[in-house]
């Protein structure tokens, strides 16, 4: 079982304080500005496609973005929903753990209020948040235009400890095929990537690390993908995590 998030008991403020500061609303890689789509948007140092729509873009987060990210969900993890191992229909218990905004995710739907947690309406999902997720398309695809339609709804924020594994699977509750867009914070983890037919062969391992982002749309957008492996150890404190891995997925849910 996998121990709490490390300080979210007594760091952060309640949901519905001062938002975060203005890091993130500064250039993130190669060329975006401002809290809206960028104007311009160059060739991201170590981009790598892995597959059609799926792009790796090696420390897009700054460590002052990844600490007020990090403090952000430190304040959603103590509710109005509190972050939970999640209980899987035939019985068994996610060893990652889980906080939601904007729609609450339980296997295998999405909800506005948090029914098998504490019944309480998740917090919602924030607008510099979705500002970020634009930006975060626009460059891993090398396009502004490619984030301006982008407005994402709903993330699912997933700690790490250095036990905490995620098996091969698809994010497919959603009625939306807009891109998945990933953000990594603290601890190094194995990200395994797949196929849209089969959990199996064939996939490719890429390492996340802290200020990673991780977009997959596209052809790409229904790929079984999982987290075999986290390097406890491997993160820098100054990212505001003492250890583990914070992994924050945005999606367009396509509910109203």
């Amino acid at each position: 079982m996998s121990t709490p998030l490390p300080g979210f008991e007594d760091f952060g403020g309640p949901v519905g304080s001062a938002p975060p500061g203005e890091a993130l609303g500064e250039s993130s890689g190669a060329g975006s500005g401002g809290r809206g789509a960028p104007a311009a948007v160059g060739h991201a140092p170590g981009r790598r496609q892995l597959a059609p729509g799926a792009v790796h873009v090696p420390g897009w987060l700054t460590l002052a973005q990844q600490r007020e990210l990090v403090a952000a969900c430190r304040g959603w993890a103590r509710g109005p929903v509190p972050i939970r191992h999640t209980r899987l229909p035939r019985g068994g218990t996610m060893s990652v753990q889980t906080v939601c905004i904007g729609w609450h995710w339980q296997p295998y739907a999405y909800t506005r209020t948090a029914d098998d947690v504490n019944g309480a309406r998740v917090a919602a999902f924030p607008e510099w948040m979705v500002g970020l997720g634009r930006r975060a398309v626009a460059e891993a695809y090398e396009d502004a235009a490619a984030g301006d339609g982008y407005t994402p709804d709903t993330a699912l924020i997933n700690f790490y400890d250095g036990q905490a594994r995620l098996g091969m699977h698809q994010d497919k509750e959603e009625r939306s095929d807009a891109p998945v867009v990933s953000l990594s914070i603290g601890d190094t983890c194995v990200f395994r990537f797949g196929n849209t037919r089969t959990r199996t062969k064939p996939y490719t391992d890429v390492e996340l690390a802290s200020g990673d982002l991780f977009v997959f749309g596209g052809p790409s957008r229904f790929a079984y993908h999982g987290v075999p492996k986290v390097r406890p150890g491997s993160g820098d404190p100054a990212c505001g995590l003492a250890g583990g891995r914070l992994n924050i997925t945005m999606r367009v849910t396509g509910l109203g």
